[in-house]
């Protein structure tokens, strides 16, 4: 399959040596082997909402950053074919080590260039309702939240992810 090609913003914070490409199907088995433990959820199954199809149909929208130490970040998206204007980030991570130098930000300011260049003229996400480092992050990339139900001081959609699983929705304009 033939990948396009990654522009990194010309102000792109990346750490020394490492380098972001295209995801694999076979990088499938890592990532969500990280997710429970890069995410302090070590007893969770959400890595059971990023399903190797992701890496089948959506690796030409997405991103995988790697070091010498291995697998350093991810970042899966995809432009959606029912909202030709709306692309959707499904799921990210960063290697704790990594946190706060920016590469998360890079990896959004990524996807949203070339989720414009394709058109979109805005981005959704979703986090769960006790993530408040996510929703932070968000709100500081210039994300708006919503949703129909106050959690613990949180606006969520209740149930938007079957019973009991209220998330916060995300959208940001292009």
């Amino acid at each position: 399959m033939l990948h396009p090609p990654i522009e990194l913003p010309s102000d792109a914070a990346l750490p020394r040596g490492l380098v972001v490409r295209r995801p694999r199907v076979a990088d499938h088995p890592a990532v969500v082997a990280a997710i429970p433990d890069w995410w302090g959820m070590p007893d969770t199954s959400i890595h059971l909402l990023l399903p190797p199809l992701f890496f089948q149909h959506f690796s030409d929208t997405s991103f995988l950053a790697e070091d010498a130490d291995g697998m350093a970040a991810f970042l899966i998206g995809f432009h959606s074919h029912a909202q030709p204007d709306a692309a959707y980030i499904h799921f990210v991570g960063v290697r704790p080590d990594l946190r706060h130098l920016g590469l998360a930000r890079t990896l959004y300011e990524t996807f949203f260039a070339e989720a414009r260049a394709a058109g979109c003229h805005r981005v959704d996400a979703i986090t769960g309702v006790p993530n408040r480092r996510s929703q932070a992050f968000h709100a500081a990339l210039g994300f708006e939240a919503s949703g129909d139900t106050d959690y613990d001081g949180v606006r969520a959609w209740r149930d938007y992810d079957g019973p009991g699983e209220h998330r916060v929705a995300f959208s940001r304009k292009l």
